[in-house]
């Protein structure tokens, strides 16, 4: 098996590429009856981006700014076009199956190539692709709705993979390659997994060093690296215009540093500890890699027949059956589901690391233990805190639990690696029985361990449910949950033992090879798929019909959209800050986005949280209309965005707000504070129609201003677009004007007649101006150079690549035909 003919090598990949097809088509059934899926994060996107996608179809240009959603927010990170990445038609070609076809389709298919790169059995890396490709959280984050995830990740693979062929195999080959999988990569956008990739070369990176030092191989090392080098600044360059902005973006985002000086001990360069870690992995929870069930799984209702849900409608309580969850471990705020690398690739990696010798274990065991204790995030703060502080942009990222893609990806790579050498007779039988016997010694003691003692789990109580459950209802949470623990540590059993029983007859002879592969892919399958279809099934399929009413405007939106006047709206009926389906019909103050603006999250914080809480009190025990009249006059934060309009049931005439200070107004009266936290403390004490909060950096545009109240003066939004608002002003005086709009200095320019305006930020997040007497026309307009910069690298890069990509082709036909002729070769 160790020679197999060009032929046999060629069918083996035609094979594996239709196996691969076959396999995800089969499983995503519903996609070939014209189905979709249904998922959070899919109609987040489709409401945040309305009103981007509207405006390029209608102007053909980008706006890079949003309005519907957060009050407005540059629009990088949801839908933006980038024109000089002309790499990007590649990636929509790659993408074209569909989501959630096109991720699977490529992780499977980059897998198998990464294998093939190490000179795996070419059959065997069927197993290997599939083993990896149907890892749990891939499926669980489709269900989820998180696409850019999932394609970042299907480039992850093969993007390391070209790092490690470039330093064993073939420098040129591998660095072009490297370039152009990283833009793909890039391309994905999302810049978490695209760290966790680089994670996983540095940690490569640093034992191919040490074994280039100890055998003297120090020249070609630093050759690699340059070349790779350049490969990745090719890459940077295609993608300089999204990074770029994204970069400039980041600093007035979450992600940046926060300005305010309370709860120093929590934060960080970036985002907070508690964010951070709000997801995060228990220590004995890792074991979920083994038994899913290990901690209940997903927060999901129990089934109709568990003794919860019996013994709840025996004593009369069915309407809490919703409250009690299958899963009880550490991640207070819930999960989707665990992380499972399955059974299999489990005893395969434990026998990985007694077979797989030099540097190539001690990489890929680094980066797994890396990943796993990174992954227990508070759990495990010594370390965390490390790396907030220490690893530049860790701390830009939250749920540390996502880091556990990297063991997902070196585990079954060492494991594969593994068995190959196995089936290729390239370790001693004393070895290999070494192997077998602690691979089932350590898989085998756990899962029987479990089995036989279900409480070495824990208590099967989540923190979320305490000690005040009547003993009826404990007793039947306890047995449902070491069902579900029993249940799932058997089946690992079984396959465990029928994986290794396969592959020691295919390594003793008395099963071909063929044979082996073709079961133990099989049983891959029977392993990794319906632990999948808990999370990921044909009831999370969708007609395409179904999928377009999911936001068809409500009888509220009907009513609000008749109003043609620029204002936002605040839905009582959802999470305002976790939804986005607002943003689909109107100009929302909530939405749902990692990386808001962060003094908006501030404000959030600080004023507008307090605001709705008081405004759902108020309407709770409002007994009518007339009850509420009053509610908004002490409402700074709602009031100062414009918050004209509040949904209370989709069936129902939303509230208005009458104290919605509309687009724009005069203050004749402002408050000069020298701190970020007096700025934002003040917001709930003053009366922002005739008060403006300002921060002493701006003082000397005041420097020659003095109020003076004109009652004639007037201002007026008379066009609105995403990225442009005009204005109609008059007044005898000059007049300081507020506007409802964020402040954001990177791309918002000014503009009075047609000259420049300097404009400042007022209320903690809001934008204002001087505006001399007269009649004039003001105009805000999005124009941020770093897009139009970043677009002029981002072609350049691109042609470059194109181009030294065509040279490396050319010269390979050339060299291929020149062996073909030559008779002395």
């Amino acid at each position: 098996m160790s020679n197999i003919p060009i032929k046999k090598a060629d069918l083996a990949k035609i094979v594996a590429l239709a196996t691969i097809i076959i396999v995800t088509l089969v499983y995503f059934f519903p996609v070939l009856e014209g189905k979709v899926m249904s998922t959070h994060d899919g109609t987040v996107f489709t409401g945040s981006s309305k009103e981007i996608i509207d405006y390029r179809e209608e102007y053909d240009q980008e706006p890079l700014w949003t309005n519907s959603m957060f009050s407005g927010m540059p629009s990088y990170l949801i839908s933006t076009q980038f024109p000089g990445n002309i790499i990007k038609p590649l990636f929509n070609l790659l993408r074209s199956p569909g989501i959630p076809i096109a991720p699977i389709l490529l992780l499977m298919m980059g897998f198998y190539l990464l294998l093939i790169s190490f000179k795996v059995n070419p059959w065997l890396a069927i197993a290997g692709a599939i083993a990896y490709g149907f890892s749990s959280y891939f499926f669980i984050i489709l269900t989820a709705g998180h696409n850019t995830k999932a394609m970042a990740l299907a480039y992850s693979a093969p993007f390391i993979g070209g790092v490690i062929y470039s330093y064993r195999q073939n420098r040129m080959t591998g660095a072009l390659f490297t370039s152009l999988i990283l833009t793909l990569e890039i391309i994905a956008n999302h810049v978490q997994i695209t760290y966790y990739a680089f994670m996983v070369i540095l940690v490569f990176g640093i034992f191919e060093l040490i074994y280039s030092i100890k055998s003297r191989q120090i020249p070609g090392f630093v050759k690699t690296t340059l070349m790779l080098i350049g490969a990745g600044a090719i890459a940077i360059a295609i993608n300089f215009a999204s990074l770029y902005t994204t970069w400039e973006y980041g600093k007035y985002s979450m992600r940046g540093k926060s300005e305010l000086l309370t709860d120093q001990e929590n934060k960080t360069e970036g985002l907070n500890r508690t964010y951070v870690t709000q997801w995060s992995y228990g220590i004995d929870e890792t074991l979920t890699f083994l038994i899913p069930n290990l901690k209940g799984g997903a927060s999901v209702p129990f089934e109709r027949d568990s003794e919860t849900v019996k013994v709840l409608r025996q004593n009369k309580a069915s309407q809490y059956i919703p409250q009690f969850r299958q899963y009880w471990g550490g991640q207070t705020l819930g999960t989707s589901g665990p992380v499972y690398v399955g059974a299999i690739v489990f005893l395969l990696f434990i026998m990985g690391l007694v077979l797989i010798k030099g540097r190539d274990k001690w990489w890929l065991l680094t980066a797994t233990i890396i990943s796993i204790m990174l992954a227990w995030g508070k759990n495990f703060m010594f370390l965390t805190d490390l790396f907030l502080d220490y690893f530049l942009g860790y701390n830009k990222f939250r749920a540390v639990t996502m880091i556990l893609v990297i063991a997902e990806f070196t585990m079954p790579l060492l494991a594969f690696l593994a068995l190959d050498k196995i089936f290729k007779n390239e370790i001693g039988r004393k070895e290999v029985i070494k192997a077998f016997q602690t691979g089932l010694g350590v898989t085998g003691g756990i899962l029987l361990l479990y089995l036989l003692f279900p409480g070495l789990a824990g208590s099967f109580i989540s923190p979320n449910e305490g000690a005040q459950i009547p003993a009826w209802l404990h007793s039947a949470l306890v047995a449902d949950r070491q069902m579900l623990l029993k249940t799932d540590a058997l089946r690992s059993l079984l396959l465990v033992i029928s994986a290794a029983a396969v592959i020691f007859f295919g390594y003793t002879k008395k099963l071909k090879i063929e044979y082996a592969i073709a079961i133990l892919v099989l049983l891959i399958v029977i392993d990794m798929w319906p632990v999948n279809k808990r999370y990921l099934n044909n009831d999370k399929f969708i007609t395409k019909t179904e999928s377009a009413n999911e936001l068809t405007p409500t009888a509220a939106d009907n009513f609000i959209l008749q109003d043609i006047t620029n204002n936002r709206v605040l839905n009582l009926t959802v999470d305002p800050f976790n939804d986005g389906t607002t943003s689909y019909h109107h100009k929302s103050i909530g939405g749902y986005h990692g990386a808001k603006i962060r003094r908006y999250q501030d404000l959030i914080e600080h004023s507008l949280a307090k605001d709705i809480s008081l405004l759902s009190n108020r309407i709770n025990n409002a007994a009518s209309i007339s009850d509420l009249e009053n509610v908004f006059d002490n409402m700074a934060g709602l009031n100062m965005l414009n918050t004209k309009y509040i949904i209370l049931h989709p069936d129902n005439r939303p509230l208005v707000n009458k104290n919605a200070l509309g687009n724009a107004w005069f203050v004749d009266s402002c408050r000069m504070v020298s701190t970020p936290d007096e700025e934002i403390n003040l917001i709930n004490e003053i009366d922002p129609a005739g008060e403006a909060i300002i921060n002493e950096e701006y003082q000397n545009l005041l420097s020659s201003f003095s109020f003076r109240p004109d009652s004639l003066r007037m201002i007026e939004l008379v066009s609105y677009k995403a990225n442009e608002l005009i204005y109609s002003f008059q007044s005898t005086e000059n007049q300081m004007t507020v506007f409802s709009e964020i402040y954001y200095p990177k791309g918002w320019n000014a503009y009075l007649d047609d000259s420049p305006l300097e404009y400042f930020r007022v209320n903690y997040i809001l934008r204002a101006t001087i505006l001399p007497a007269g009649e004039h026309e003001l105009i805000f307009r999005f124009e941020p150079q770093s897009y139009k910069i970043g677009n002029n690298i981002s072609l350049a890069g691109s042609i470059l690549l194109i181009l030294l990509l065509s040279v490396s082709v050319i010269m390979e036909i050339k060299k291929n035909r020149k062996k073909q002729y030559d008779p002395l070769r």
